[in-house]
């Protein structure tokens, strides 16, 4: 990871905070914002939670936005407010089989999903066993739960 590295990741989360921030209000599911950036810097797609249906998620919108075999994604960086899904009810493939099946190598993150809607989350851990580079900004972590402070439990 180069010195900027960090910076970089702090920029682009910042983005994908913005776009959590245009989800339509759910009582039922977290306000998400996901980035797709290449190799070279460059946003190539982003998408939010409800963007287009009452069930897409962030990261899946983003990457519906793109061809399956876009060559970029083989180098690219998924930047997502939360971790991805690795259970779901709502459609028949997770946001991490989806980001594998992209072949996104990265994933940055800024909190891990809560016991909130599904129990014992594990999108990273399932991620990560699948060769996936997962790196949590933890001090984001206060912003990117802000816009789902209408939640139960969700700190204030």
């Amino acid at each position: 990871m180069s010195a900027e590295q960090p910076a970089t990741d702090e920029a682009w989360m910042r983005r994908a905070i913005e776009l959590s921030r245009l989800c339509p209000p759910s009582e039922s599911a977290f306000s998400v914002g996901a980035v797709i950036v290449d190799a070279e810097g460059n946003e190539i797609a982003n998408g939010y939670s409800r963007e287009t249906d009452p069930h897409v998620h962030a990261e899946e919108s983003a990457l519906a936005k793109l061809a399956d075999d876009d060559a970029r994604l083989g180098s690219a960086t998924i930047y997502s407010t939360l971790e991805p899904c690795a259970k779901r009810k709502s459609r028949p493939l997770t946001c991490t089989r989806l980001i594998l099946q992209a072949r996104i190598p990265r994933v940055v993150i800024a909190w891990r999903e809560p016991d909130l809607f599904v129990r014992d989350v594990d999108g990273v851990e399932f991620l990560q066993s699948s060769g996936v580079t997962v790196v949590e900004l933890h001090h984001l972590s206060a912003e990117a739960q802000a816009v789902n402070r209408n939640l139960p439990g969700i700190a204030d």
